[in-house]
């Protein structure tokens, strides 16, 4: 049945450490037993599962403290009991906050820390199993002492609270001894559960540990209706398929009927002449569960990918902030138009071209002999090459003035017609090759007259070309 299938039992002092004394776990691991109960523990547990534990003790009259981390647990004692006014379910609580494997489990630990919430499982099996193959007793829960109002078929027994040993039992033969026992559940505040009272010849103790079973019959010698109280006759019997269903303590009362009352977990006692056996086995469970604890671990470790000394150390994790639209954003100013070291480009005018205007005669290079230049050559604000009439079959090869040289150095706009930019070039190397100059200086006042003519003639045309599409 269930919250049995493992050990319970014996004297709290039994030093436990003997019977694990050469035992190895997965055949390589030494087992070091801390033995200590529920009043000398202290512990602190973490949620990345670690737990760690400090024991007081006393050993041969003096107290020693201990602390350890613990990998396994096994519980040979009650967590909870109202009776002795003690309660440790906040250490079963810790140990279940770290993860510490236990024999049996925490979960089942805790869950018999109320007898009542135990045994509403009991009642969950008698429903999937049926009366017949579960014969559990049949039982009332009042939450507290303001609700025991309907009176029940007497004789009862009364549990009052969670408590063991036989403790916190009344029989209740009538309804004035009812109500008086309701005074006493007001005064401890607690919950209380009703039977029916059953004459018992003898009671049945089933036991499991691991896959173990013994049943022992217990028959009391004192009179006494508490079966488990007082002087009693043990004798083990053989076990049937019958109680290895129950595996619990069951009564079997003198009507020739059995009845299922309750339910103990690890922390039952062991009795009989088959305690040191009994021992061994617990043993056996304890490291059959920390074989399987230990290999689970080591397979996850396996799994898992290698990390880094740097990836293990402890990173501070930032909180996630909030994130907001973002604000729309302004429209760019206009760039101004970065500013370059050359000439501007020339703007589109009207076809009819402005008359030549006098300007600055360029300054000649140092190294270079200045050429003559007419008074007006260099106002051609475009340089094009035209040779004289009278000269352009005796004029050597013309050489370039230094200005001539810097116009040509001017990138030529890339709007611009390839065409028209070089006769605008030819234009103005030819108002700048000494040879024209020379030409027009040496004839005649008529004849410089025609020549100047002649120039402002090509002058237009180059600007007529240059300016047409």
């Amino acid at each position: 049945m269930n919250q049995t299938n493992e050990p319970d039992a014996s004297v709290l002092h039994y030093t436990r450490a003997k019977v694990f004394r050469g035992k190895k776990i997965l055949g390589d691991y030494d087992i070091k037993v801390e033995q200590a109960e529920f009043s000398e523990v202290n512990l602190i547990s973490h949620s990345n599962g670690t737990c760690n534990v400090d024991m007081q003790v006393v050993r041969g009259g003096t107290r020693v403290v201990r602390s350890f981390r613990p990998d396994f647990v096994l519980v040979r004692q009650h967590a909870f009991s109202m009776a002795q006014n003690e309660d440790f379910r906040n250490l079963i609580i810790g140990l279940q906050y770290a993860g510490v494997p236990s024999v049996n489990s925490l979960d089942s630990i805790y869950n018999l820390c109320d007898k009542p919430w135990a045994f509403s499982q009991l009642i969950n099996n008698q429903k999937k199993l049926g009366s017949d193959k579960f014969p559990l007793i049949d039982q009332t829960f009042y939450p507290n002492y303001k609700d025991m109002i309907t009176t029940p078929s007497f004789p009862v027994v009364v549990k009052i609270g969670h408590a063991h040993s036989g403790m916190g039992k009344v029989k209740v033969d009538n309804v004035s001894d009812f109500q008086d026992i309701a005074s006493v559940v007001a005064i401890t505040q607690t919950y209380c559960t009703t039977e029916p009272f059953v004459d018992a010849k003898y009671d049945i103790r089933v036991q499991k540990i691991g896959s173990d079973y013994k049943a022992y019959m217990r028959t009391s010698i004192s009179g006494n209706w508490k079966s488990n109280t007082g002087s009693a006759m043990l004798e083990q019997v053989a076990m049937t398929d019958k109680y290895k269903l129950w595996v619990d303590t069951s009564i079997c009362g003198k009507d020739g009927n059995d009845y299922i009352t309750e339910v103990v977990g690890s922390s039952m006692q062991l009795i009989g002449d088959h305690q040191a056996e009994d021992r061994q086995l617990i043993s056996e469970v304890v490291i059959a569960k920390m074989n399987q604890a230990l290999a689970a671990r080591s397979s996850s470790v396996s799994r898992s990918p290698a990390r880094s000394p740097q990836s293990q150390k402890p990173t501070t994790v930032q909180p996630q902030q909030v994130q907001l639209p973002p604000k729309p954003t302004p429209p760019a100013k206009p760039i101004p138009p970065v500013r370059r070291n050359s000439k501007p480009q020339l703007q589109p005018k009207p076809q009819t071209p402005p008359p030549p205007k006098a300007s600055p005669k360029p300054q000649p290079a140092a190294q270079a002999p200045a050429p003559a230049q007419a008074p007006d050559a260099a106002s051609a604000p475009a340089p094009a090459h035209v040779q004289s009439p009278a000269k352009a079959s005796q004029s050597p090869p013309s050489v370039q003035s230094p200005a001539k040289a810097q116009a040509q150095a001017v990138p030529a706009s890339p709007s611009a017609n390839p065409d028209k930019s070089q006769s605008l070039t030819n234009a103005f190397n030819a108002f700048s090759d000494s040879s024209f100059f020379r030409g027009v200086s040496s004839s005649g006042g008529d004849g410089q007259d025609e020549a100047k003519a002649e120039t402002i003639r090509n002058l237009r045309k180059s600007f007529a070309s240059l300016f047409s599409d």
